[in-house]
Formats: C-alpha cells, sequence, structure tokens
C-alpha cells in the first residue's frame, strides 16, 4: 500500500471511531525519521484504545503492521509508529 494512501486510511478510521481533533501533518521536510503525523483526541482513555485498535486493525486489513507501539496500557498518549508515519491519540488533559 502506498504511504500516503495509508496515511489518508489512519485518518478516516480514526474519525469512524469519533475520534477529535484529528490532523495529518507532513512534517517530511523537518524529520529525518518519519515523514507524517497523524494527530487524534479520544474523550477518555478507554475510547484512545478503541480508536487505536480501530486504526491498528484497518490498516492490518490492507497489510500494513505498526513497526512499534507505546503507551497503550496507560492510554493518555498512544503511538502506532508505521516508520514513515506516527498515528498519536491523545485523551483531552
Amino acid at each position: 500500500m502506498f504511504m500516503l494512501k495509508a496515511v489518508k486510511l489512519a485518518g478516516e478510521a480514526a474519525e469512524e471511531k469519533k475520534a477529535a481533533d484529528i490532523k495529518i501533518l507532513d512534517i517530511s521536510s523537518r524529520s529525518s525519521f518519519t515523514d507524517y503525523f497523524i494527530l487524534a483526541t479520544g474523550l477518555n482513555k478507554i475510547h484512545t484504545r478503541a480508536v487505536a485498535d480501530f486504526v491498528e486493525e484497518t490498516l492490518a486489513g490492507q497489510g500494513v503492521l505498526p513497526f512499534s507501539k507505546g503507551g497503550y496500557q496507560e492510554g493518555e498518549w498512544i503511538l502506532l509508529d508505521y516508520l514513515d508515519f506516527v498515528v498519536h491519540i491523545f485523551t483531552p488533559e
């Protein structure tokens, strides 16, 4: 899957799970480690986990798997690292 298509799909998946403040930032000219950040806000820790799960499942259905992920247990800031792009899902705090 082409990277930009995967980035858009991740944003759409977050939107489908009712994440707020979704932003896709092209940071390729300012970063040496990734090209895009996808930022989204969940209502609470349970919601951020649900958004993260759905983004991961949606991309996995297209053969795109995260290189690493962090913060899932805490749920306040979940990071899904796909190398070319990174998904950040935060609680409002």
